[in-house]
């Protein structure tokens, strides 16, 4: 199982386990690693742009805690911990609109909340 290492100046690292549900979206992320940007918080998701460039694959307009997709209309990495200002109900997590998941996050998402806007991250494979 193939996995990313985010990294976060604020909280430290985050692994993110990719799934095979989006193949075009995951085998993007695996060409386009390793890469750094500069998070952005959206409620309780934090995104960020990517050199990635693919289209909708399997979109899904709402998921579930952990996931980590990508928003094809920004070009972001999307980590989603709870609800945005697009939820409809406190128990919903609604991207701005439908996003690629390709993985999820292993482990505690309690720190994702300390994330700050403008921080940088930075995303590579984790050694296995």
């Amino acid at each position: 199982m193939v996995k990313l290492r985010l990294t976060f100046e604020s909280i430290g690292e985050v692994v993110v386990e990719l799934i095979e549900r989006n193949p075009k979206t995951k085998e993007a992320f695996l060409k386009a690693v390793p890469f750094e940007a500069r998070a952005n918080t959206w409620g309780e998701e934090i995104y960020f742009s990517t050199p990635v460039n693919v289209g909708p694959e399997n979109p899904q307009e709402v998921v579930e805690k952990g996931d980590v997709a990508y928003w094809p209309p920004g070009k972001a990495m999307c980590i989603f911990f709870g609800p945005t200002p697009a939820s409809r109900s406190p128990d919903e997590i609604r991207p701005a609109s439908p996003v690629n998941v390709f993985g999820k996050v292993v482990g505690d998402l309690e720190p994702l909340k300390r994330v700050r806007d403008g921080e940088k991250v930075r995303v590579e494979f984790l050694e296995q």
